[in-house]
């Protein structure tokens, strides 16, 4: 894979692998190949979010650029779960707990104000207005796309800091 990452003067490589693995073994290999030192190495949502991510890569675990669904600073609600998450899990969530709260607490709403009927809760999506963990969640159709989805949630782009893995740096947020 390096030599094809060199010969196509690649400057890139986004990780859409499974994790741990080949995900954690394509990291370790490009990092060892010096032929591949400038190459900029990204990953989807949530990989290097993990504790098991530097766990298993170390320092080759940092500046790698992953979207992090969160807001800058979370809401009164977000801080209340992110509490709670961190007391039983002895650590930070990311933010995937995040999204499983919120889901939970969509779900619930769509039950609850529209019944079970499949139907009425497929109608339901366009009404549909939540305090999450990470905003007011709303849903809308994006043109081309045919389903309902939160089209507006907060994004972070967020690596691994080099000087210290464990801290997470934002590079962006939108």
């Amino acid at each position: 894979m390096c030599d094809q990452l060199v010969d196509h003067r690649a400057t890139a490589l986004l990780l859409l692998a499974g994790h741990p693995e080949p995900a954690v073994s394509i990291v370790k290999a490009v990092r060892r190949d010096q032929r591949l030192a400038e190459l900029m190495i990204g990953a989807p949502a949530g990989q290097p979010e993990f504790a098991e991510w530097a766990t298993l890569l170390g320092d080759d675990s940092a500046a790698i650029p992953f979207l992090r669904y969160l807001p800058e600073r979370l809401g009164p609600l977000g801080v209340r779960v992110e509490t709670a998450l961190r007391e039983r899990l002895a650590e930070a969530p990311s933010f995937v707990a995040f999204e499983g709260y919120d889901t939970v607490a969509v779900l619930a709403d769509v039950l609850r104000s529209h019944g079970a009927d499949r139907a009425r809760i497929a109608e339901a999506w366009p009404r549909v207005a939540v305090e999450g963990t990470r905003g007011q969640i709303r849903f809308s159709r994006t043109p081309g796309i045919s389903v309902w989805q939160w089209a507006w949630t907060p994004i972070q782009v967020v690596d691994r800091d080099p000087a210290e893995p464990d801290r997470f740096r934002i590079l962006h947020a939108g």
